[in-house]
């Protein structure tokens, strides 16, 4: 039965929600930015060492930045473009099309009651926000 990009959606929202799953998309373009420029600055004024002490603080204030900057993940995935959501449930039919069900709700109970099916979909969940969006994940409510 085809599924609809909707539907892979709000099942894929609905186990975020249960593991708890939070995302912070990683800035590294203004990271490096910020590195580089204290990085440049302490060159000005101290010399070598400066360069050090530079780098080193403005990759520590970069991480200060982007702390706290985490969002559940069912928010994340609900204001993905719509080809990028089409990327996400292409990838998770692969997991789900050896299944046999009859409607969205079915296909939920049947995830949601088998850990096999939820760690596959939860592994693949994390790859794709990682490699795709470059996000750091973490668990937890």
């Amino acid at each position: 039965m085809p599924i609809s990009v909707d539907d892979v959606i709000q099942l894929l929202c609905q186990l975020a929600q249960k593991k708890g799953m939070k995302a912070a998309v990683r800035h590294s373009g203004q990271g490096a930015l910020l590195a580089g420029a204290t990085a440049f600055v302490g060159g000005l004024m101290g010399g070598p060492p400066g360069i050090a002490v530079g780098g080193a603080f403005g990759g520590l204030l970069g991480a200060w930045m982007s702390a706290g900057q985490f969002k559940p993940v069912p928010q994340i995935l609900l204001e993905l473009p719509p080809a990028e959501q089409q990327k996400l449930c292409d990838e998770a039919i692969h997991i789900l099309r050896q299944l046999d069900w009859t409607d969205a709700v079915q296909l939920t109970a049947l995830v949601m009651g088998s850990a096999g099916l939820q760690e596959k979909l939860t592994a693949m969940l994390i790859n794709y926000l990682s490699k795709q969006l470059g996000a750091s994940v973490q668990y937890g409510k």
